[in-house]
């Protein structure tokens, strides 16, 4: 906690685990947050002189950022749970007094969360967006029961919102423009505008009901995050330790290595929204291909003759696999439908490209012609990015849970466990074997398993902090080198608008 325009800080907590997710009551006496444990995240309460915390909930899944909020009659704490290990994550209500709880929204079939709750200054209504994959909108829904409406219908990305102090209107933090902003959309409807004077990386905006001041957060999300080349499992190099081979001062990831190993396409926010580009494998001559100018676009493919890469981004709000020439021109889309799909790859022989969906409900892995036509669906018990063995005769796939890597033959079959480990997007099939970094071993290991002796050799070390939430690996098709993502510089700052209105 910090006086605006003076003094320093003071620390109102002292735990080994990480707090989080701080809200006021409506008196200004206490403040409700969560925190980590080992099941999940605990509710607590704090008076705001920081003296003895009152547990109020635990939930059995990690909480994320912006999940709390205090109605303004202080009864009732909004918080973000799930009713199951596969459901949504919905917003129940509990009682400050009592700790009882009542659910109050469900996303329906195809949504994924309903998140960044706030309630109105009048504590009628409960605004919150609703979360599809990476795209979401704003809904407005009454307190005392009623359906959710939506106020946006932006299809892209929100992180946090929050109400101006005559009720009127709600300002939130979106990349419908690019980048992160900040944005002002009418309760009563309308086409939202952006702030004057914000600028880009803003994040969870606050507002003051009383004291007229607008606080946000000044931050890129992710960080300055730039792509690395490591030693790989056949290397003749010299030893030594890993160079950056991309880099910016935003974000650049996804990276991949051509077939033929002179080029690497990755994602980049450098221009102004994330786009696919391509670069020669020491990183030279960096070229943009898409120019969608707004929404997610990642996870860069290629083919297997280098002339397509295949790719997901959201231009309708919901993510869909698009597919678009190494030499530039317009992305052709390969799937569409009221649900995600997501990181494609390519079969060796370049008729299928398998990609992960939400179509039936779960995430599992698909597969579609690559010239467009009806998708099949591959897996039954969870698929997440799937890679084929360089012969054409087995699948790899991980799942969404990042645990261990699996493998299925490629015609159809029930896949099977092929290497136990906490691997994220961070491996890469050879002939010989998999490459990947052990994420759940600090520091990270580079390692090799070997599919004939099905043993695991370690090949280096990760220096820095990995991005691991959409970071992945390469290898080049020669085995001399590993690509990965690093967080080579992240900082954020509180800003504040005075006089706000």
């Amino acid at each position: 906690m910090k006086l605006i325009g003076a003094g320093t800080p003071l620390q109102l907590t002292n735990s080994t685990r990480s707090d989080f997710a701080p809200v006021w009551s409506p008196d200004g006496g206490y403040i409700a947050f969560a925190r980590q444990s080992d099941q999940g995240s605990d509710i607590l309460s704090v008076p705001s002189l920081g003296v003895r915390e009152r547990r109020l909930r635990h939930i059995n899944f990690p909480l994320f950022h912006r999940n709390l909020a205090w109605s303004p009659d202080g009864k009732l704490i909004a918080v973000v749970d799930r009713a199951s290990s596969k459901g949504p994550f919905r917003i129940c209500f509990v009682s400050v007094d009592n700790l009882e709880e009542r659910e109050f929204t469900s996303p329906p079939a195809g949504y994924f969360m309903d998140t960044n709750p706030a309630f109105s200054p009048d504590g009628r209504t409960l605004a919150f967006s609703r979360l599809a994959e990476d795209a979401a909108e704003i809904y407005l829904q009454p307190v005392a029961g009623g359906q959710a409406k939506p106020l946006t219908s932006d299809g892209r990305s929100i992180h946090g919102l929050a109400w101006a102090a005559d009720g009127h209107s709600i300002v939130y933090s979106s990349n419908r423009g690019g980048l992160n902003s900040l944005w002002r959309v009418p309760t009563s409807g309308g086409e939202p505008e952006p702030l004057a004077g914000i600028g880009q990386d803003a994040l969870d905006p606050a507002i003051s009901l009383r004291g007229k001041v607008l606080a946000y957060t000044q931050s890129s999300g992710r960080g300055n995050i730039n792509i690395w080349r490591a030693k790989g499992p056949r290397s003749t190099a010299q030893a030594g330790s890993p160079v950056e081979l991309i880099s910016s001062p935003r974000t650049q990831m996804d990276e991949q290595f051509s077939p033929d190993g002179k080029r690497i396409a990755f994602m980049s926010d450098r221009s102004g929204s994330f786009e696919i580009w391509v670069c020669n494998s020491d990183g030279s001559s960096p070229r943009q291909l898409t120019s969608f100018g707004g929404p997610l676009t990642g996870t860069p493919n290629w083919s297997p003759d280098g002339h397509w890469i295949a790719f997901d981004s959201r231009p309708s709000g919901r993510s869909e696999v698009f597919v678009v020439s190494t030499e530039g021109g317009e992305p052709r889309r390969v799937t569409a439908g009221n649900w995600d799909d997501i990181v494609p790859s390519w079969s060796r022989d370049g008729k299928w490209i398998y990609f992960c969906s939400s179509r039936g409900g779960d995430w599992e892995l698909w597969k579609v012609p690559a010239s467009g036509g009806q998708a099949v669906q591959l897996t039954r018990t969870g698929g997440f990015e799937a890679k084929g063995s360089q012969d054409g005769k087995w699948l790899y796939y991980s799942k969404l849970s990042g645990e261990g890597i699996w493998r299925m033959p490629i015609q159809d079959g029930v896949g099977t466990l092929a290497l136990n480990r906490k691997v994220g997007r961070f491996w890469d099939v050879m002939d010989q074997g998999i490459c990947f970094i052990d994420l759940a071993a600090k520091p990270h290991p580079i390692s090799f398993y070997n599919f004939d002796t099905q043993r695991v050799t370690r090949i280096g070390t990760v220096d820095k902090p990995l991005y691991t939430r959409d970071g992945a690996l390469s290898v080049s098709p020669d085995g001399q080198w590993v690509l990965y993502p690093e967080i080579d510089h992240w900082e954020s700052h509180i800003m504040l608008v005075e006089n706000f209105r």
